[in-house]
């Protein structure tokens, strides 16, 4: 099958090469699992204009770091994380998607498994709807979806982030996410979400174990030959640390984060699933990414130039 030349937004298309487009991370939550509580605390006055102004700047840093999507969340999700209601993620992201639209030329993304917030961030702006639930958790998003012509990213999640990572299994992860995204794939078409709206993500850290992760990643070609953009979203997540622990780079003593730094660690995948085909690529550090990515370019690594 031929790859996928395009994702198309509810504005715009964006253009699929061999180089991944780079999402950056911009979480507006008080406990998401890396930057929980860099903009938003959990007694804080959530749609404040100093937070608001504060998220805007990170973003357009981002944007001027070369991230080609912005996609902000309102709700951790990580592992045994607390679910909130749809009133306060819409008071922590909607504000802030209302300004940046205005002011920021790349898409935004929202991350979100609640229809109403996501039908609320495309009327302020935004052109994607990222769910980690696959478009399953809300029985209402699809339908937001088709109604907004949004772009989706729909994701696998064995569980929720409540009990995902009590006991994760699979007969054979990589087969069985692979169909779960090729059945996710037919049937939002069979909804008449056009196929090029559609990307696809097998969910890194969501109820996985570490060597779970490790065999997905490394058959990132079996998922971008799906037909439609894959993402892949490692970014500074458990199972980095587990692995150089493993090897050896980390102690397991008292210190044994003291010499751990997770940006490397990701830098390390991003190079490695880019070179596998993958299409897009969700991170913190954009900067660094970008910067690695075009060295890696530059290099061959991504093939002939």
């Amino acid at each position: 099958m031929i790859g996928p030349s395009v994702w198309q937004t509810s504005k715009r298309r964006l253009q699929i090469g061999r180089r991944p487009l780079v999402m950056g991370i911009l979480n507006v939550t008080p406990d998401s699992f890396s930057d929980g509580g860099r903009f938003v605390q959990a007694t804080d006055s959530l749609a404040s204009q100093t937070h608001v102004e504060k998220v805007v700047q990170a973003a357009l840093q981002m944007r001027a770091d070369g991230a080609d999507i912005i996609d902000i969340g309102g709700e951790s999700t990580r592992p045994y994380s607390q679910p909130v209601d749809a009133e306060t993620e819409s008071a922590r992201v909607i504000p802030v998607i209302e300004r940046l639209v205005s002011e920021c030329d790349v898409p935004i993304s929202i991350d979100t498994s609640k229809a109403s917030v996501a039908k609320q961030a495309m009327i302020a702006g935004a052109e994607i709807i990222n769910d980690v639930t696959g478009l399953e958790g809300d029985p209402e998003m699809a339908y937001v979806a088709k109604e907004c012509e949004s772009g989706v990213c729909v994701m696998h999640m064995q569980g929720t982030p409540q009990t995902m990572q009590d006991d994760p299994s699979y007969e054979d992860v990589v087969s069985d996410i692979r169909q779960y995204l090729q059945d996710r794939l037919q049937s939002c078409l069979d909804f008449e979400i056009d196929r090029e709206r559609i990307c696809l993500d097998p969910g890194i850290g969501f109820g996985k174990s570490h060597d779970h992760n490790l065999e997905l990643l490394r058959a990132t070609s079996q998922f971008a030959s799906l037909g439609v953009p894959i993402l892949i979203g490692h970014s500074r997540k458990g199972f980095i640390k587990k692995v150089l622990k493993r090897s050896g780079r980390i102690d397991e003593g008292e210190n044994g984060d003291a010499n751990y730094d997770p940006l490397a660690g990701s830098l390390g995948v991003s190079l490695a699933v880019a070179a596998a085909g993958a299409h897009v690529i969700r991170v913190h550090d954009v900067a660094q990414t970008v910067q690695a990515m075009d060295l890696f370019e530059a290099s061959g690594g991504l093939g002939p130039i």
